[in-house]
Order: C-alpha cells, then sequence, then structure tokens
C-alpha cells in the first residue's frame, strides 16, 4: 500500500501535475428522477454496476477548475459559476441529469474548505485543482441513457501544467481530429480528450509539447492545442481566438477575451485562424483552466515551420496578459464583478 502523503510532505515550489489524494471528496447520487442531498466522503473509490453506461457508452463529463491562496493566506476559486454551467451543457448533450450551478458551487466550497490545508501556499504558484465529473450509471445494455447518475468531485494540489513556466513551447499540426463537425466538441466529454491521446503522443514523441488540431470539416483553421484554447496577437494588436461549434468554450479563453479588451485595450475577437495565415499575428498561445497561458513559440506543420514572437522569450502582450489573469486569480489584482468567490 502506498503511503498516505501529509502537506507537510510537499515541497510546494516543485509539484508535478500528477495525483496526489487528499483525504476528502464529494458525491451526490441521481436516482429515480432525483438528485439526492450530496456529501464529502473520505471515499477514493466508486462502484457502480459494471454494465453502467458511462464504462461502455462514454456517458460521462467533467470539469477542471482551481483553487488559489492569496497573499492575505485566504482561499478563493475563480468563476465556478462559469464551470457549473458549462457542465449543464456538456450534461445536456449526453443526456445526463444536469447538476444545478448553485448546489456545484457549493459542493466546490464544502470539498475545498475540507482540503485547505492541502491548498498550496501563495507564492509558490502552485494551486488545489479541482476535477468535478458526472457520470451514468445503473445497468444498460442497449445503447441509452443510465437510468442512475453520479456526481462528484476529487481535489489534488498542482504545479504547472508545463515545465518551466510562462516558455515557450513548440507545437505540431496533427492529421488527427480530436472532434467532429456538429458532435461534441464544445462539450468537455470524455470521449474528446481519449481521441487526441494518439495525436499528443505522436507530437510528444517528436519532441513537440502537444499537437495542434485543425477544424475537422476543412483542414485549414487551427481550433485546438492539445487540450487548450489558441489565441493569437496580430501586429496590430488584435486578440483572436478562433470560434468553431467543435471546440470546448474555455472559462479561461473568455476571462483572456475580455481582460485583453478592458485592461490592456485591445481589440478582442472570436473568428477564423486560417494556418496559412499565421504571419500575420506577432505572438500566440495555448490557454486553459490547467495551462493557463503557454506561450506558443513555433508551429511545425509538414516540413513548414512558423516562428512567433520567438521560440525562447515571451512576447510582451502575452506575458501582460497572463500577469492580469494570474493576478486576479490569486488577488493581487482586482477582479471583475462576480469572478471570485472566497472560501
Amino acid at each position: 500500500m502506498t503511503e498516505q502523503l501529509t502537506p507537510a510532505d510537499l515541497d510546494w515550489n516543485n509539484l508535478g501535475f500528477n495525483y496526489i489524494e487528499t483525504g476528502v471528496a464529494f458525491r451526490a447520487h441521481y436516482k429515480n428522477g432525483e438528485w439526492g442531498p450530496g456529501e464529502l466522503t473520505t471515499e477514493n473509490t466508486v462502484t457502480i454496476s459494471h454494465a453502467s453506461p458511462a464504462l461502455h457508452l462514454g456517458q460521462q463529463c467533467f470539469e477542471g477548475l482551481k483553487a488559489y491562496r492569496t497573499k492575505d493566506g485566504t482561499v478563493q476559486l475563480f468563476r465556478p459559476d462559469q464551470n457549473g454551467q458549462r457542465m449543464m451543457r456538456s450534461a445536456e448533450q449526453v443526456m445526463l441529469p444536469p447538476y444545478p450551478v448553485e448546489d456545484f458551487i457549493e459542493a466546490a466550497k464544502a470539498v475545498v474548505s475540507a482540503n485547505e490545508a492541502w491548498v498550496p501556499p501563495y507564492g509558490t504558484g502552485a494551486t488545489l485543482y479541482l476535477r468535478p465529473f458526472l457520470f451514468g450509471a445503473g445497468p444498460v445494455v442497449g445503447v441509452a441513457p443510465g437510468p442512475e447518475a453520479i456526481f462528484g468531485i476529487y481535489v489534488t494540489p498542482v504545479g504547472p501544467y508545463f515545465k518551466g513556466g510562462l516558455q515557450p513551447a513548440a507545437f505540431m499540426v496533427s492529421e488527427y481530429d480530436r472532434a467532429a463537425p456538429r458532435g461534441t466538441g464544445a462539450a468537455k466529454v470524455g470521449g474528446n480528450y481519449a481521441s487526441s491521446f494518439q495525436a499528443g503522443n505522436e507530437a510528444k514523441s517528436k519532441q513537440f509539447a502537444d499537437a495542434i488540431f485543425l477544424d475537422p470539416a476543412t483542414h485549414t483553421k487551427i481550433e485546438e492545442v492539445g487540450s487548450a484554447n489558441f489565441f493569437g496577437i496580430t501586429h496590430d494588436n488584435v486578440f483572436v481566438t478562433p470560434k468553431s461549434p467543435s471546440i470546448l468554450p474555455s472559462i479561461t479563453k473568455y476571462s483572456l477575451l475580455q481582460l485583453a479588451q478592458e485592461r490592456l485595450g485591445m481589440k478582442a475577437i472570436e473568428g477564423d485562424v486560417y494556418l496559412k495565415d499565421l504571419d500575420q499575428f506577432k505572438e500566440a498561445g495555448a490557454m486553459g483552466t490547467a495551462a493557463v497561458i503557454t506561450p506558443v513559440g513555433s508551429i511545425t506543420n509538414g516540413e513548414e515551420k512558423h516562428v512567433f514572437y520567438s521560440e525562447t522569450e515571451t512576447g510582451p502582450l502575452t506575458k501582460a496578459l497572463y500577469e492580469e489573469l494570474v493576478g486576479i486569480q490569486f488577488g493581487d489584482k482586482p477582479a471583475p464583478e462576480g469572478w471570485v468567490y472566497k472560501i
């Protein structure tokens, strides 16, 4: 049996992005047409029927958000209402009973409060990662939704998703598709991520950070960077991020769209990003809850390689956006109304 770690055992400045058992999770069950009262639990396993549709039919969805320790020692969540709303949309796409947003927020607060000792200290750059999940349960043999469902949240302290901090990374264009047009691309369901494994593994075997996915209909436009959203900054300082029904609507993305416009005075738009037009961008990046912002140093497509600002240094506008967002998340900068939830 693996020895149970305690917060005192951790080197907060050198955490990886790996699972660490914290001891308390959250569970709620849906049965007979209604959600039961959720509760904290010390169980880190879930027992379900081996005929559950989550196992065979992929009826599940999940979320990802973080809790941050501020300078004065308090703990806060960043826009959990947006995660709750997105999970409801994902649930509806795969015919799961949506977990109410207000209950989602209260569950997140409760599980963070119960695991507060695991929230990394301010100044380390580490955070407490929350993984809410929802899946179909109960025996199903045909192709149909499950009669029951389970909602849960586990937490784990994590360091940066990409090592090296705010350092440019190299990416390659994949020949594989992440999701289909008019499919589940805009939902945070596991199948979208399983379908990206092969492309990601291929990219990493060639010494790239991850794969770039193009639009599945024409293979001419950038959609996602691994499991993160893409952005580019034009030479006249327009922040551009792809818009497509097969892209997951990132909460980080919409936060940065707003911050670029309101805090940095940039024009910010969602629009097409054609692979052939990458030279219009002086800076580029990948953005998401796990990665926050990873500068894109270069994109390789077959024999062609395009370098943005630099392969070794972060562009000034990308750095300014990162500092604005992270400053809000850790409580060092004022947050727009409703973005921060204190624990």
